[in-house]
């Protein structure tokens, strides 16, 4: 865990030499005007949410998202070059071109898709997670009152905390205490110490902590919300659509998904964004 809190202040490039062999063994369809760095597709990444994204015990980033993305830069004849930083950094990081794509697990918003492209290809939903044991006895969303609540900063799980905390105060009922962390890492070490009584993630990442044994999922499913990859060029986001389509229409893209226990959307991937 120390590990992943290093990289708040620094970006770590990961450059994979299989996607660099086979970037030069075909044409991508993507020119070089669409892209950070020729030749290569540069994706941001938050590694603090097993299964999903995180570091192994050798370093290594690994996760089905992390797996996705590789997948779609060899279909595009790119090389895959990942940063990894925390989510409050992605959307402006992306906007002032220092990666290509957001493959985070970013959350579909209207917001979001006014100011980059967007391609839903997950459906998540939102998990409470606390100690072993459940000592607080949380059953339902009302036993969360007065209860202190550990989040990542800046992010849609952050949004959704603050509308339980007003649910909870419009019941009469006493509201959360929020604490916001630099990633989700952070707010899980919180519960792991004590400081908090409970930690909000998505729901991949509380049933993967669960069954590890580290901590108790209690409530699951809350706000489900579609999950996107984001992008700044249209051009690109285009040519992703269609390999990830062809993933689906080849099965490997369902494969992938039923690995991990992940529900795919349903239908086409479609970009959602501004045009031009």
């Amino acid at each position: 865990m120390k590990l992943l809190s290093a990289f708040a202040s620094a970006s770590v490039f990961f450059l994979l030499g299989t996607g660099a062999a086979h970037a030069q063994a075909c044409k991508s369809p993507v020119p070089d005007s669409a892209l950070v760095k020729k030749g290569t597709l540069v994706m941001s990444v938050n590694p603090t949410l097993p299964p999903m994204q995180f570091v192994d015990q050798t370093g290594a980033l690994k996760g089905m998202r992390v797996e996705l993305g590789e997948a779609i830069a060899k279909r595009l004849c790119l090389t895959p070059e990942y940063v990894r930083i925390e989510f409050s950094a992605m959307i402006p990081g992306l906007q002032a071109g220092r990666w290509d794509v957001i493959n985070t697990g970013i959350f579909y918003t209207e917001e979001r898709a006014k100011l980059m492209q967007m391609l839903i290809y997950e459906d998540q939903a939102i998990s409470i997670s606390t100690s072993r044991g459940n000592p607080l006895k949380i059953a339902k969303p009302e036993d969360l009152s007065g209860k202190s609540i550990g989040v990542e900063i800046g992010g849609f799980e952050e949004r959704k905390a603050r509308e339980l905390d007003k649910q909870l105060t419009d019941k009469g009922l006493k509201g959360l205490t929020i604490r916001t962390f630099e990633n989700f890492a952070m707010a899980f070490q919180s519960l792991r110490a004590g400081q908090v009584d409970v930690a909000l993630s998505i729901d991949s990442t509380g049933a993967e902590y669960q069954k590890r044994g580290e901590f108790e999922r209690v409530l699951h499913g809350l706000f489900p919300t579609p999950v996107a990859l984001a992008t700044k060029n249209r051009e690109l986001a285009d040519a992703m659509a269609k390999a990830l389509n062809d993933m689906k229409a080849d099965g490997s893209f369902q494969k992938l998904f039923d690995q991990y226990g992940v529900k795919a959307i349903d239908g086409a991937v479609a970009v959602k964004g501004p045009a031009g």
